[in-house]
C-alpha cells in the first residue's frame, strides 16, 4: 500500500519532496506534504503560511491548520492522530494519507471542485470559525426545537378541543390582509409626509435668499459686478447637485432600513404562523395525535438503527483501516527484517568468498614458494657443486659433469647425493627411491648418447664418413611382424560414411553467468536441442516413476546404440562385452569402477551397490522400462541413499538423451561435462576413442628399441572429439555473487501477494529453502569450478583448440548477441570441414576407380589360402591405421578406415595383398612377368625393358611376408625383448660405472694434490734457530758492539745459521721428492686404467653378445619360414677377454669369462726399446717413462681385444653363410633325382631353392658374386616338365632366393653396424685412456713444480734473513722485532718486540699563574679559611675587617695570600675598600667580598639564575632548600668548566689551568655549611648573592625572582631612571677591566634602552600575581639606613627590628592583617617598598678595581706596566 501512495504522490501529484516507503514517516511528520497535498487539490488556500521547518512551533502551526480541511473532508483527525505523526509512529501517517486519499478520491470522482463546494473550502481561519460557529448553532437550535416538539407532543393531552370553523380562519386572514394593507398605507403617508416636509424647507430657503437679494440688491451691486455671473450659477448648480445626491443616497438608506424591517417583520410573521400551526396541531384529535406518537416513535427507532448503522460501519470501517494498518505494519517490519536479513546474507557470502578467495590465494602462494624455494636450493646446490668441483680441477670442470648435472637440475633433482644406493634395504626410502630416479635419468641420457652416437660418443672426424646405416630394416620389420601375429586381433570402431552436417557443443561457466539464458535465446533463433544434465536427470526418474516401458523390437534396436555407452575396457572384457546380451552390457556399463580420484571405501560401496543393482535388473519388469527409466532408478536410488549421482551414470544418461536426437539436427549442452572424468567419459562414449590410450600408444611407439620397421606407421592418428566448440562464458567470482544477489532482491520484491495467508507462508518457506539452497551451494560451485576449470581448459585446447571464451560480464542482449556470432561462425567452419571430407572421399573413389581400370584383364583365380596365411595377411593391416608401404600412393585419412566391417573385407585384404608383397599380392600385381619362366613367356606379350632388381632392405624391397607357424612368435617375442633389455641394461651398467669413475678420478687427484701441499707445509723448526740465535745476539752487552772481534764473531755465527738453515732445507726437498715418486710408483693409475679398460672391454662384449643373439633370432625366423625345424646351436658365445687386476692365480676351469694377466712395465726393462709413440711433451722425465710405457701397453691390448671381437663376427657371419650354402647343396642332389617325376614334386610342401656354386663365398664380395649367380641356375630348368608344375617350381625357387637374400642382408647390415660401434668403442676406449694418463702426469708435474718453487723459496728467505742480521751487526744495533722465519716466508714482525720500551715521562700537574690583580683559587681558599675561623656566620665589622686585610698584605711573610698588586695597598686605600663592601651598617659580609675578588667570571642572566634554582629545587626531593656536592655537581651553574684547552705537544710541559671548574668547586666550600656531615649548601641564599648587578634596583628584582622563583616585572614608571643609573654607572666605572662584566651589562643596558618604549607592550597581564610572604620579603632585605652604632651584633639585630616592624605596617597597610602573603604587584605599588628598592645597596657589585688602578698609579714603578696589563687582561 506504501507504493501506491508513493507512487500517487511522486508521479500524479508530484510533490516537492521524493517520497520512499523507508521515508514515509519522517517525510510527513512536519505536515508541509499533506498541507501540499491539499493545496494541489485547491483545499487550503493559506499554504503559504506552512513550513518545512522540523521544529515544534512549526509542526504545530502546520497541523492547526490542516485539522478543520481534513474534519470537513470526514478524514479523522485529532490530537493523538497529530501526535503519532509527529513522533514518526510506524504506519499513522500511511493510516491518514490513505483516508485523505479516499476521501478526495471520492470528491474527485463526484466532480466537487474547491468552487462548486464553498462550504469545503475555508476562505480565512476566522471566516472559517464564525461558519463553524454558526453551524454548530443551527444544529443546537434545530435540535432543541425538535426536542422541545417531541416534549411538547408527548406532554400533550389526549382531549383535544374542536377546531374552530373556517369561518373564524377565514375573517383572521382577512384581518391580517387588512393590517398589511394597512401599515403599507401607513408607511406611504409617512414618505410623503417627508417628501412634502423636504419641499417647504427647500422653498423657504428660496423665498429667503430672493428677499435678501432684493433688499441688498442696491448696496451690493458693485460687489455683483465685481464677479462673473457664470462662476455663481455653476456653484449653485454644483451644490443643487450634490444636495440632490445627498438625498438620493438618504433615500436608499431609508428604503433599505424599511426593508429590512420589512423582511424582520415577515420573519415575526413566520414564527407566528407556525406557532399557530403547532397549535392547531396539538389541536389534532386523539387518534391522529396517537398516530403522529407513533410515527414520531417509528422515525426515532429508524434514526436510531440508522445511527447505529453507521456507527458500527465506522467501527467496521475503523475495524479494517485497524487490520489494513496492522497488516501493513507487518509487512513492513518483515521486509525490513528480510532486507536486513538479506543485506547481511549477502555480505557474509561475500565474506565467505574472500574467506575462500584467500585461501586459494594462500594455498597457491604456497605452492609457488614450494616450487621457487625448491628451485632455489637446487640453483644454490648447483652452484655449490660447481665450486666444489672447481677446486677438485682447477676451474676447469669437464663437459660430461656439467651436462649431468644440468640434466638433473631441468628435471628437478637433487644434485647431491641423498642416499648411499651401495647396500640398498629392503624397504626404499623416499630417498632411496630420489637416488634411483637420478640414477635411472642419467642412464637414460648416457644411453641415448651411445645409442645416437653423440655427446662424449660423438664420431671422429675418420669414422664420420663411412657411417653405416643407422636402422636395420629387415630387422624392424622382422621384429615387427613378429610382435604383430602375437598380439590378438583388435575391433576398430565403427563410424558412419558419411558425415553429419549437425553441429555439437557445448556452453560451459560459472554459475550466474548466463549460459541457460543465452541458450534459450539460442534455441528460438537456430534449429537446435539444449540438453541440460540436471533437467535430463529429472526426466529419467520421472520416466522410472512413470514406468516408462518399451516394446522387444524398440529394446533390441537400442541395445548397439547402449554399447557405445561404456568405457573401453581391457581386450578380454571387449570380447565378453560384444558377445553379451544389451542388459548384459548395460549393467558391465554402469557398473564399472569409479575415477581414480575416489577412495576405496567408495570403491567398496560402489561394489556393493552394483551387486544390488544387478539384483534388479535380473527382475522381468525392470528389463522390459527403457534405457532412460532404468537410468533414472540407479540414479534415484543414489539419492536416496545421500550420495551423488556417478559420473559415468551421468554421461549414459546424456549420451541416451543424444542418441534419441535426429542426426541432421545439432545439440549443445548446457554446463556439462563439469569435470575432467566426465570429459573423458563423454568422448569415448560418443567418439569411441580413449585419448589415454592413445597416447601410450605414441609413446610406446617412441621408445627406443634396437631396430625399426620403416614400414610400420610411427604417427599416432589424433582422435576425433566429440565437440565441435566449446563456450566458455568468462566471469568474475564477485560479478557471479552479485548477480545472484540481484536475482535473489528480484524475486523478493517482485513476489505477488497471495490471497491465502497458508499459501503465502509456505511460498515463502519454499522461497527461502530454495534461496538457502541457492547460497550454500554458490560458493561450493565457484570452488568447484575453479578447481576443475584448468585440466578442462587443458583438455579441450589440446590437441585441437575448440575453446571459445566469451566475456558474460555484460547485458543479456550483448551476451546472446556474442553467443549468437561465434555459434554462427562455428556452424560455417562444421559446413566447410564436412564439404572438404567429402571432396576428398570423392576423390579418392576416383583413384580407386581409375585403379581396377588400369589391372583390366583379370588374373586367373588365385589357390585358395590356408585359414593361417589368411589370417596373417589381414592382421598387419587391422593393427595399422595407416598404410605400411613407402613409396606407395597417400594413404587415406583417418575416417576411412571407420567403414563398416561388411563393405571393409574386401577392400582390407586387396590393400594388404598390394602392399605386404605374399606370393598372391604378387599373382594379382603386375611384376610377375618379369620372373616368368622362358617357357611361358613364349605365350605371352612382349614385355618392356626390365628396371634393375631392387636392394633387400631398401624401400623398393618387397618383403617376404610367408606363414610362420604359431610357436615362433611365442618364442622368439619374448626372445627378442630378453636381447633388448639385456643389451641396454649391460650399456647403462658400463656407462655408469664411467661415470661415477670419473668423479672417484677427479676426487682422487684433488686428494694427491693437497695432500701433497700439506706435505710441504709440514713445520721445519727453523724458527726455533732463529729465535735463538736473535735472543743471543741481543744479549750482547753494550761494550762489545763496536769491537770489530766481536762483529767478526758474530759473522760467524750468522754464517753458521745460514748453513744450518740450508741443510734443513735440502733435507726438506729430498723428502718430498721421495714422497712424490711413492705416489707416482703407486698403483692407482694401473688400476683405474685396468678398470676402464674392463669397462669399454664390457662394452665391446655386449655388441658381440647382441649380435649373436640377433643371429640365431634371424636364423630361426628365416628358418621357421622355409618350414625348417631350427637349429641347436652347441657353440657356446665369444667372450671377450677382460684385465685381470690382481695376482691370484685362478684355474681356467673356474672361469666365465677369460682373463688377461696385467703386466707393468718397470722403466728399466723398457730401455731398450724404440718409443713410437710420446704422450710426455716437454723436458723428459725418467721418472714417468713407467707411466708412458704403461699406457702402450693398455692402448696394444685395446687394439688386440677389438682385432678378436672384430674377427669372432666376421667368422660367425662367414659360418652362417657357408651354412645357408651346405644346406642348399643338400637340397639339390635329391632334386635332380626327383626331376623325373614330377607331380611328386609338384605335391611337397618344401619349397626349395636352386644350389648355389660350390665355392662356399667367406666375404661379402663373394657372396654378391653368389646372389647374382643364383637366378641364372634357377632359369635353368628342364623343358620336359609340364607348364603348371615348372611355374609352381619357379615361384618356390623364387621364394627361396628371396628368403636367402633377405637374410643374408640383414645379417651383412647388423655386422657392419656391429664392427662400427667396436671401432667406435675402441677410438673411445684409446682417448679415455689417454686423457687419464694425461691428467695423472699433468698433476705429478704440478708436484714437480710446487716443490722447486717452494726450495727456491724457502733458500731465498735464508738469503734475507742473513742479510738483515748482516746490516744490525754491522749498524752495531740490537733487533727489538722478531725475525720471522716460517716455511718459504721471512719478515719482521712490528707486532712483538723481544725487550720493552723505555717509559715515557711523566707530565707534571697544572699550576695557576698569577694575572694582573685577580686572585688564585688558592688564594681565595686561604682568605676564606682564615674569614670562616674570625667570622662564621658571615658577617664582620668594618674596622675589623680592614685591620684583618691591612696584616694579610703587610705580614705576608711568604704566605702568599694576595698578588703582587695588593701589596701595594695602604691602610687609607684598604678602608676605602672596605667601605665599598659595607653597606649602611658598620659590618662587611666577607662571602661577597671573595665573589668580587674572584672575578671575573659568568655574570648570570636572570632567567639563567631561574633555570639554575629549578635544577636544584628538581635534586631536593624532600624541599628542605640545601643540597650536597653530589647533587651541585649533578645539577651544574649556568657556565660549564668545559674550556677550549690546548694540551701542549712536550710531555714535560704541564697542562693549561682550567680556573672555571676549579670557580665551580670553590663556590660551593664558600657559600656551604662545613660544619654539616656531609656539607649542605643552602642554594637559595648562594643565589642570592650571585643575583647581584652593578645597578643596585636591577639587584633587588633580581633577588625577589630568585626568592620568589619567578620573574619579577619592574613597574612601568621604573626603566628611565634604572637607565640613567645605569649609563653613569657604566660613565663613571671602568668596565673594561672585566671583559663578562662589559659584555653581559652592556647587554641588558642594551635591551632596557631598546626596549623602553615597547615596555608596556610587553608586560603580561597578569603581571607579578605571585604572593610573596614576610620571611621571603626577609630574606631579601637584611639591611638598614639607620644604623649608627658600632656593635654590629647589636646594630644587625636592630636593623631586622627596624626591617620586620616596617613590613609588618606595609602588610597592615595592605590589608594583610595577620601577615598573610600578598601579591608582588600590590606590594611594589607601596611606598615604603619603591623607596626600599631604590635606596638597597646589598645587591650592587662594587668595583675593586679602581682602587687597585689608583694605587698603581700612586706607586711610580707602575705607570709604565699598567698599560701592558690591561692590554693583557682585554685579551
Amino acid at each position: 500500500m506504501s507504493e501506491i501512495l508513493c507512487q500517487w504522490l511522486n508521479q500524479e501529484l508530484k510533490v516537492s519532496q521524493t517520497v520512499s516507503p523507508k521515508s514515509f514517516a519522517k517525510a510527513f511528520s512536519s505536515g508541509y506534504l499533506i498541507g501540499e497535498v491539499l493545496h494541489k487539490f485547491s483545499l487550503q488556500d493559506d499554504f503559504a503560511d506552512f513550513s518545512e521547518s522540523r521544529i515544534s512551533s512549526a509542526r504545530l502551526n502546520n497541523f492547526s491548520r490542516l485539522e478543520p480541511t481534513l474534519h470537513l473532508l470526514g478524514v479523522q483527525f485529532d490530537q493523538n492522530v497529530a501526535h503519532n505523526i509527529i513522533t514518526e509512529k510506524p504506519g499513522a501517517a500511511t493510516k491518514l494519507l490513505y483516508q485523505l486519499y479516499i476521501a478526495l478520491q471520492r470528491k474527485k470522482k463526484g466532480v466537487q471542485t474547491g468552487v462548486e463546494m464553498p462550504t469545503v473550502q475555508p476562505l480565512m481561519s476566522t471566516k472559517f470559525q464564525n461558519t463553524k460557529s454558526e453551524a454548530f448553532r443551527d444544529q443546537r437550535l434545530s435540535r432543541r426545537r425538535q426536542n422541545e416538539i417531541m416534549a411538547k407532543i408527548q406532554a400533550a393531552i389526549i382531549q383535544i378541543p374542536k377546531p374552530a370553523s373556517n369561518r373564524t380562519l377565514k375573517t383572521l386572514d382577512t384581518q391580517k390582509l387588512m393590517k398589511k394593507k394597512k401599515e403599507a398605507e401607513d408607511v406611504a403617508n409617512e414618505i410623503k409626509k417627508f417628501e412634502a416636509l423636504i419641499k417647504k424647507d427647500l422653498q423657504a430657503k428660496e423665498s429667503a435668499s430672493k428677499t435678501s437679494l432684493d433688499t441688498a440688491g442696491q448696496t451690493t451691486t458693485d460687489l455683483l459686478n465685481t464677479y462673473s455671473d457664470d462662476d455663481y450659477i455653476k456653484k449653485i448648480q454644483k451644490r443643487l447637485e450634490e444636495d440632490a445626491f445627498a438625498r438620493e443616497q438618504r433615500e436608499k438608506r431609508r428604503r433599505r432600513l424599511l426593508m429590512d424591517q420589512l423582511i424582520a417583520h415577515e420573519a415575526q410573521e413566520e414564527a407566528y404562523r407556525e406557532e399557530q400551526l403547532i397549535n392547531r396541531l396539538m389541536r389534532q384529535s386523539q387518534q391522529e395525535r396517537r398516530i403522529a406518537v407513533q410515527l414520531m416513535h417509528v422515525r426515532h427507532e429508524k434514526e436510531v438503527l440508522w445511527q447505529n448503522r453507521i456507527f458500527r460501519e465506522k467501527q467496521y470501517e475503523d475495524r479494517r483501516l485497524k487490520d489494513f494498518q496492522d497488516a501493513l505494519d507487518r509487512e513492513a517490519a518483515l521486509a525490513r527484517q528480510a532486507k536486513i536479513d538479506f543485506e547481511e546474507q549477502a555480505l557474509r557470502d561475500k565474506e565467505i568468498h574472500e574467506q575462500i578467495a584467500i585461501e586459494r590465494a594462500q594455498a597457491r602462494y604456497k605452492k609457488h614458494y614450494s616450487i621457487c624455494a625448491e628451485i632455489l636450493d637446487q640453483i644454490l646446490d648447483l652452484s655449490t657443486k660447481v665450486a666444489d668441483y672447481r677446486l677438485l680441477t682447477n676451474n676447469l670442470i669437464p663437459y660430461k659433469l656439467m651436462h649431468d648435472w644440468k640434466e638433473l637440475f631441468f628435471h628437478g633433482k637433487p644434485i647431491y647425493e641423498q642416499a648411499s644406493l651401495r647396500h640398498l634395504p629392503t624397504k626404499l626410502s623416499a630417498e632411496h627411491l630420489i637416488e634411483l630416479e637420478k640414477r635411472n635419468l642419467l642412464d637414460n641420457s648416457d644411453y641415448e648418447e651411445y645409442k645416437n652416437m653423440v655427446g662424449e660418443w660423438a664420431l671422429p672426424e675418420e669414422m664420420a664418413e663411412n657411417l653405416p646405416p643407422s636402422n636395420n630394416s629387415i630387422l624392424g620389420h622382422v621384429i615387427h611382424r613378429l610382435i604383430e601375429s602375437s598380439l590378438p586381433p583388435q575391433v576398430e570402431s565403427t563410424v558412419p560414411e558419411l558425415p553429419s552436417f549437425a553441429i555439437k557443443g557445448c556452453l560451459l561457466g560459472k554459475t550466474f553467468s548466463g549460459k541457460s539464458t543465452a541458450l534459450k535465446a539460442l534455441e528460438k533463433s537456430f534449429p537446435i536441442q539444449v540438453l541440460s544434465i540436471d533437467t535430463l536427470v529429472q526426466e529419467a526418474i520421472q520416466a522410472f516413476h512413470d514406468n516408462e516401458s518399451v516394446s522387444g523390437a524398440q529394446g533390441l534396436r537400442e541395445a548397439p546404440e547402449e554399447k557405445a555407452l561404456p568405457v573401453r575396457q581391457k581386450s578380454g572384457k571387449e570380447n565378453q562385452a560384444c558377445t553379451s546380451s544389451p542388459k548384459e552390457v548395460r549393467d558391465a556399463s554402469l557398473a564399472e569402477a569409479l575415477p581414480e580420484r575416489e577412495d576405496k571405501t567408495r570403491l567398496d560401496t560402489d561394489a556393493r551397490k552394483t551387486a544390488k543393482a544387478e539384483e534388479v535388473v535380473a527382475s522381468d519388469s525392470f528389463s522390459e522400462l527403457t534405457v532412460r527409466a532404468q537410468l533414472g532408478a540407479k540414479s534415484e536410488r543414489l539419492l536416496k541413499k545421500g550420495k551423488s549421482i556417478s559420473d559415468i551414470l551421468l554421461v549414459s544418461i546424456m549420451v541416451n538423451a543424444i542418441n534419441q536426437i535426429p542426426i541432421y539436427k545439432g545439440w549443445i549442452l548446457d554446463g556439462f561435462p563439469m569435470t575432467l572424468n566426465q570429459a573423458k567419459l563423454l568422448e569415448e562414449a560418443l567418439t569411441g576413442y580413449n585419448r589415454n590410450l592413445i597416447e601410450l600408444e605414441g609413446k610406446k611407439s617412441q621408445t627406443s628399441t634396437l631396430a625399426v620397421d620403416p614400414t610400420a606407421s610411427k604417427e599416432v592418428p589424433l582422435p576425433p572429439s566429440a565437440f565441435d566448440f566449446v563456450m566458455l562464458l568468462d566471469i568474475s567470482d564477485n560479478s557471479s555473487l552479485n548477480r545472484m544477489n540481484d536475482i535473489m532482491a528480484e524475486a523478493f520484491s517482485s513476489e505477488a501477494p497471495h490471497e491465502d495467508i497458508n499459501q503465502r507462508v509456505a511460498a515463502k518457506n519454499k522461497d527461502t529453502d530454495e534461496d538457502q539452497n541457492l547460497r550454500d551451494q554458490i560458493q561450493h560451485r565457484i570452488v568447484g569450478f575453479l578447481d576443475n576449470w584448468p585440466s578442462l581448459e587443458q583438455w579441450f585446447t589440446e590437441p585441437e583448440n575448440i575453446l571459445i571464451k566469451i566475456n558474460a560480464e555484460v547485458d543479456k542482449q550483448s551476451l546472446c548477441q556474442k553467443v549468437k556470432e561465434m555459434f554462427m561462425t562455428e556452424t560455417m567452419k562444421k559446413e566447410n570441414k564436412v564439404k572438404k571430407k567429402l571432396e576428398e572421399k570423392e576423390a579418392e573413389r576416383k583413384e580407386e576407380v581409375s585403379l581396377t581400370e588400369k589391372t583390366s584383364p583379370p588374373p586367373p583365380p588365385p589357390p585358395p589360402l590356408e585359414p593361417e596365411k589368411e589370417k596373417e595377411v589381414q592382421l598387419p593391416q587391422e593393427r595399422s591405421k595407416t598404410p605400411a608401404a613407402k613409396g606407395k600412393q597417400a594413404s587415406e585419412p583417418p575416417h576411412g578406415n571407420r567403414e563398416p566391417l561388411q563393405e571393409g573385407k574386401g577392400k582390407k585384404s586387396e590393400t594388404s595383398l598390394k602392399r605386404k608383397g605374399s606370393p598372391r599380392g604378387k599373382s594379382l600385381g603386375g611384376k610377375i612377368p618379369l620372373k616368368k619362366s622362358p617357357a611361358e613367356s613364349t605365350d605371352v606379350s612382349p614385355v618392356p625393358a626390365v628396371p634393375a632388381p631392387s636392394k633387400p632392405g631398401s624401400e623398393e624391397w618387397m618383403y617376404v611376408n610367408e606363414p610362420i607357424p604359431e610357436e615362433i612368435p611365442s618364442f622368439l617375442v619374448p626372445y627378442w625383448k630378453l636381447i633388448e633389455n639385456s643389451y641396454i641394461n649391460s650399456i647403462k651398467t658400463v656407462l655408469r660405472q664411467l661415470r661415477e669413475g670419473q668423479h672417484t678420478v677427479l676426487a682422487y687427484l684433488y686428494d694427491i694434490r693437497t695432500g701433497f701441499q700439506q706435505f710441504l707445509r709440514r713445520p721445519d723448526h727453523k724458527q726455533d734457530f732463529v729465535s735463538q740465535w736473535q735472543a743471543d745476539f741481543n744479549s750482547l752487552p753494550d761494550d762489545l758492539w763496536d769491537d770489530e772481534e766481536t762483529k767478526a764473531e758474530l759473522h760467524q755465527r750468522v754464517n753458521d745459521l745460514r748453513d744450518h738453515l740450508w741443510d734443513i732445507c735440502d733435507a726438506r726437498k729430498e723428502e718430498a721428492e721421495q714422497e712424490r715418486l711413492d705416489i707416482i710408483n703407486e698403483s692407482w693409475l694401473q688400476d683405474s686404467t685396468g678398470i676402464a679398460l674392463n669397462h669399454f672391454f664390457s662394452l665391446m662384449q655386449a655388441e658381440l653378445n647382441r649380435f649373436q643373439d640377433t643371429k640365431r633370432l634371424l636364423q630361426d625366423y628365416y628358418r621357421a619360414m622355409e618350414c625348417k625345424i631350427p637349429m641347436d646351436d652347441a657353440k657356446r658365445f665369444t667372450r671377450v677377454p677382460l684385465v685381470q687386476l690382481d695376482s691370484k692365480d685362478i684355474l681356467e676351469s673356474q672361469l666365465r669369462i677369460p682373463l688377461v694377466p696385467r703386466r707393468s712395465i718397470s722403466p728399466e726393462s723398457a730401455l731398450s726399446k724404440p718409443k713410437t709413440k710420446s704422450i710426455l711433451k716437454g723436458k723428459i722425465d725418467y721418472t714417468l717413462e713407467s707411466v708412458e710405457l704403461n699406457f702402450e701397453a693398455d692402448e696394444k691390448m685395446v687394439m688386440d681385444t677389438w682385432q678378436q671381437a672384430s674377427l669372432a663376427i666376421s667368422h660367425m657371419v662367414a659360418a652362417e653363410i657357408h651354412q645357408r650354402l651346405m644346406e642348399e647343396e643338400k637340397e639339390n642332389q635329391p632334386a635332380d633325382t626327383k626331376e623325373k617325376p614330377p607331380q611328386a614334386a609338384a605335391n611337397k610342401k618344401v619349397k626349395k631353392e636352386p644350389p648355389p656354386p660350390p665355392p662356399p663365398p667367406k666375404k661379402k664380395k663373394e657372396d654378391k658374386k653368389g646372389k647374382g649367380k643364383s637366378p641364372p641356375m634357377a632359369e635353368a630348368a628342364p623343358v620336359v616338365v609340364p607348364a603348371e608344375e615348372t611355374e609352381e617350381v619357379e615361384v618356390k625357387n623364387e621364394l627361396k632366393l628371396r628368403i636367402k637374400e633377405e637374410h643374408l642382408a640383414a645379417l651383412q647390415s647388423e655386422e657392419i653396424a656391429t664392427q662400427f660401434r667396436l671401432e667406435l668403442i675402441k677410438v673411445k676406449a684409446l682417448a679415455f685412456l689417454e686423457e687419464l694418463v694425461i691428467k695423472a702426469v699433468d698433476v705429478y708435474r704440478l708436484m714437480e713444480k710446487w716443490l722447486g718453487e717452494r726450495y727456491l723459496n724457502e733458500m731465498a728467505s735464508v738469503e734475507k734473513l742473513t742479510g738483515v742480521a748482516r746490516y744490525h751487526i754491522e749498524t752495531s744495533t740490537k733487533i727489538q722485532n722478531e725475525l720471522y722465519l716460517d716455511q718459504e716466508d721471512f719478515f719482521i714482525n712490528g707486532d712483538i718486540k723481544v725487550f720493552p720500551d723505555p717509559p715515557p715521562p711523566v707530565r707534571p700537574p697544572s699550576v695557576e699563574k698569577e694575572e694582573n690583580s685577580t686572585l688564585t683559587i688558592e688564594q681565595l681558599d686561604n682568605l676564606r679559611d682564615q674569614f670562616l675561623d674570625i667570622a662564621p656566620k658571615g658577617i664582620i665589622g668594618n674596622k675589623a675587617f680592614a685591620d684583618i686585610l691591612l696584616d694579610l698584605v703587610t705580614l705576608n711573610l711568604g704566605t702568599n695570600n694576595f698578588p703582587s698588586s695588593w701589596m701595594n695597598l695602604t691602610q687609607p686605600e684598604l678602608q676605602e675598600l672596605a667601605s665599598l663592601l659595607v653597606t649602611n651598617s658598620e659590618s662587611v659580609d666577607w662571602r661577597k667580598f671573595l665573589l668580587v675578588v674572584s672575578l671575573p667570571w659568568p655574570i648570570p642572566l636572570e632567567e639563567e639564575l631561574l633555570e639554575t634554582l629549578q635544577r636544584f629545587k628538581a635534586l631536593d626531593a624532600e624541599q628542605l632548600g640545601t643540597i650536597t656536592y653530589e647533587q651541585y655537581k649533578q645539577a651544574g651553574l649556568w657556565f660549564t668548566g668545559d674550556e677550549d684547552i690546548k694540551i701542549p705537544e712536550n710531555p714535560l710541559e704541564p697542562l693549561p689551568f682550567n680556573r672555571q671548574e676549579h670557580l665551580i668547586e670553590f663556590f660551593f666550600r664558600l657559600f656551604a655549611d662545613c660544619e654539616k656531615d656531609p656539607p649542605q649548601l643552602d642554594y637559595t641564599q648562594m643565589l642570592l648573592y650571585f643575583a647581584c648587578h652593578p645597578d643596585s634596583t636591577e639587584g633587588v628584582y633580581r633577588a625577589l625572582s630568585v626568592a620568589i622563583g619567578t620573574h619579577v616585572f619592574q613597574p612601568i614608571e621604573m626603566p628611565s631612571p634604572v637607565a640613567e643609573k645605569t649609563s653613569s654607572f657604566t660613565d663613571m666605572s671602568p668596565i673594561e677591566e672585566y671583559p663578562e662584566l662589559e659584555d653581559n651589562f652592556m647587554s641588558e643596558e642594551r635591551e632596557l634602552q631598546e626596549d623602553g618604549e615597547e615596555k608596556e607592550e610587553e608586560i603580561p597581564e597578569n603581571a607579578n600575581t605571585e604572593m610573596i610572604s614576610m620571611e621571603t620579603l626577609l630574606q631579601v632585605f637584611r639591611g638598614g639606613n639607620e644604623v649608627l652604632d658600632a656593635n654590629r651584633f647589636a646594630s644587625h639585630q636592630k636593623i631586622e627590628n627596624i626591617y620586620l616592624e616596617n613590613f609588618i605596617k606595609v602588610f597592615q597597610d595592605l590589608g594583610s592583617k595577620n601577615l598573610e602573603p600578598i601579591e608582588v604587584a600590590v606590594l611594589l605599588k607601596h611606598p615604603f617598598i619603591q623607596d626600599l628598592i631604590s635606596s638597597y645597596p646589598d645587591y650592587k657589585i662594587p668595583d675593586v678595581k679602581i682602587i687597585l688602578q689608583r694605587s698603581e698609579h700612586v706607586q711610580g714603578s707602575d705607570e709604565e706596566r699598567s698599560p701592558s696589563r690591561l692590554t693583557e687582561e682585554k685579551k
